[in-house]
């Protein structure tokens, strides 16, 4: 078997810089759900979504297939699940929580 080599050889030869690289995406994905897998999760229908967002199902399936989606959508339809929605900033030397849904910066 000439040519060929194991994963580890392989993996050995992988750029310190790439494997970093692919950590930080693999712990992206992870910690990201798209929504639908989200509502699976949580054991939700499209139908049953629709119905608390007094929507039809078709609208809960274009919503789920979007790549972008207002925030105040985003916050119902996790809302329909259940949750609450929580947006954050991180920065390199913070991690900072975004307030919506208030203009007066004492709520």
């Amino acid at each position: 078997m000439a040519g060929h080599r194991s994963f580890q050889e392989l993996r050995k030869a992988i750029p310190p810089e790439r494997k970093e690289r692919n950590r930080r995406e693999t712990r992206s994905l992870l910690k990201a759900l798209a929504l639908f897998e989200l509502r699976q999760a949580r054991g939700k229908s499209q139908d049953e979504i629709a119905s608390e967002l007094s929507v039809k199902q078709p609208a809960v399936a274009k919503m789920e297939r979007r790549d972008d989606i207002y925030v105040s959508n985003l916050r119902r339809y996790v809302e329909a699940l259940g949750g609450r929605l929580e947006i954050t900033a991180h920065f390199p030397d913070r991690v900072v929580p975004i307030a919506l849904g208030s203009s007066d910066p004492a709520e």
